[in-house]
């Protein structure tokens, strides 16, 4: 495998700043980092889910290689350059990309080129990072597994007949199989977590608010946030410097400036290092992992209480908590999601834009062309979810539903904030089990799959921030297991500290970090079998 594409974001950065000046002029010849996880791109995805990944459905080759060569002219001139110069990414395709498609994974955007960039993409072209391009989702972000794109599923890295997670499977399996350093991606109920859990990369849930959602596409517009992913926590935290901040054009944006976490994710790996984490103070949750663990898969739990056990060792002081409420999360979660979606969803209507499906017979009114096109341009899981949220929205049920999820949110709320006045932060696993089979959770009981959000869905509601970071393999299959640490509004920055600490003790326990471990890709990919295969 080429070296130059397991760098790391922040390994790339340097050598970028460091020597591709002298490579160039010795070397004219030499290929970039872009150059070469373009070539890697390539050759794992074909956008039909029949081969490869399927990770990006769209692929920026031509702009990332100008955004690319701008940058090595402006570096060779000795012009200063923000951090992240030159080093690829690729953008979720729920974010609005000038001269690129974003559809959303679905039928209903098909085709569509926005005119404007949304924040965080203006945010990353004024980084001057080349854009890769736009990667695969569940179907505007409504599912666990990435099964419900309408362009073909995700598979995951690790073993190509697993769910890589979702909604934002396609920028987890991008970055875990070295098409890109980093991705963005949103997170609404753990689409960016628990896709980071399941491919053992690391994703970021920053406080709601703290970075734009203008240009997102709303699914859950008091639950979206779009956060990082990468392959370690200083390149997620590299990433997340350079989004974050306020945003007029966003109503919800918060004031404050962006956090130093950068530094704190040096502090807390070099802390680890030294073996001295005393003086932090973290909660493990009752009802998410610890206790006896109900609910979690046995090879979880074993690298979970491994992971608390190497922070408690390292000096931290590990202390029990209760959320009670968190038991209500996924059912208040589910209500409130479905109700705004109903909400946002609404303006695909066949009359704005999107698509478009007139009847073939019978008049042709209004109401008929918007049953058309919302029944072809809607998969089936969307169509449920905005069936369970008007359901809830109607004037009889109001209050029995969504009325009540909006007082669990309240509880859940004020259960963290109880937690915090006791710890600096919480440590659960992410998720309750390892990569599923595709199709697995997709058939029949949609509770299944839902169920799989239980750790990740209680911070969003509570407008907390979170990250995911490898723990290990699990023994039962080898498949990585995914802890998160969430932290306290505004304090995002402890994430990265801790979020460090861990994985330092971690690698230096293995060896080496999770992701070298990762087998062949291309390997996988052309031995695999896909016939018969969604």
């Amino acid at each position: 495998m080429n070296e130059l594409i397991q760098l790391t974001a922040a390994e790339a950065a340097e050598k970028a700043r460091i020597r591709r000046n002298h490579l160039r002029r010795a070397h004219p010849g030499t290929p970039g980092p872009h150059r070469s996880h373009r070539r890697r791109t390539l050759s794992d995805n074909r956008a039909d889910g029949k081969s490869g990944l399927n990770a990006f459905l769209h692929i920026n080759a031509e702009e990332a290689l100008a955004t690319a060569a701008a940058v090595d002219a402006d570096r060779a001139a000795g012009k200063e350059l923000p951090p992240l110069a030159g080093v690829p990414i690729a953008v979720k395709d729920l974010i609005v990309t000038k001269g690129q498609p974003t559809t959303a994974a679905s039928r209903m955007l098909e085709g569509w080129m926005s005119p404007y960039d949304g924040t965080v993409t203006r945010k990353v072209r004024e980084a001057r990072m080349p854009i890769l391009g736009k990667t695969n989702l569940d179907e505007f972000a409504m599912g666990s597994s990435n099964e419900h794109s309408a362009f073909g599923v995700v598979r995951n890295p690790w073993a190509l007949d697993r769910a890589p997670g979702g909604s934002g499977g396609g920028s987890a399996a991008a970055v875990t199989a070295f098409q890109a350093p980093l991705a963005l991606g949103t997170d609404t109920g753990g689409s960016i977590r628990q896709p980071a859990a399941l491919t053992g990369s690391v994703g970021v849930k920053p406080t709601y608010g703290s970075v734009s959602r203008y240009g997102v596409i709303a699914m859950a517009s008091s639950l979206d946030q779009v956060g990082p992913v990468a392959r370690t926590v200083l390149d997620t935290a590299l990433l997340h410097e350079a989004i974050a901040g306020h945003d007029p054009l966003d109503a919800t944006s918060l004031p404050d400036e962006p956090g130093n976490f950068v530094e704190e994710a040096k502090a807390g790996a070099e802390a680890a290092r030294k073996r001295d984490l005393s003086g932090l103070r973290i909660g493990v949750i009752k009802e998410l992992g610890g206790g006896d663990g109900e609910g979690f898969e046995a090879g979880v739990l074993a690298r979970f209480r491994e992971s608390v056990e190497e922070l408690r060792a390292a000096g931290a002081e590990i202390i029990e908590v209760s959320l009670p409420s968190v038991t209500e999360a996924i059912s208040a979660y589910y209500m409130i999601m479905s109700s705004e979606v109903s909400s946002n969803l609404a303006r695909y209507d066949g009359v704005r834009y999107g698509l478009r499906v007139v009847p073939e017979d019978g008049p042709v009114t209004i109401e008929r062309v918007m049953s058309a096109t919302r029944s072809a341009g809607f998969g089936h899981e969307v169509k449920r979810r905005i069936i369970l949220g008007t359901y809830a929205l109607s004037a009889g049920n109001f209050d029995a539903y969504y009325g009540a999820a909006l007082r669990v949110r309240t509880l859940i709320q004020r259960d963290y904030a109880a937690a915090f006045e006791k710890c600096d932060v919480l440590i659960s696993p992410t998720a309750p089990s390892t990569a599923f089979k595709l199709g697995e959770k997709t058939e029949g009981d949609p509770m299944a799959m839902y169920l799989g959000d239980v750790a990740t869905v209680p911070v969003n509601l509570a407008g907390v921030p979170a990250l995911s970071l490898p723990g290990g393999l699990s023994e039962e299959n080898n498949l990585p297991v995914g802890i998160q640490f969430t932290a306290p509004a505004r304090e995002d920055a402890r994430l990265y500290r801790v979020g460090a600490a861990l994985e330092e003790l971690l690698t230096a326990k293995w060896g080496a970090p999770l992701y070298k471990s990762l087998p062949d890709t291309e390997t996988l990919i052309r031995d695999f079998d896909f016939g018969g295969t969604k």
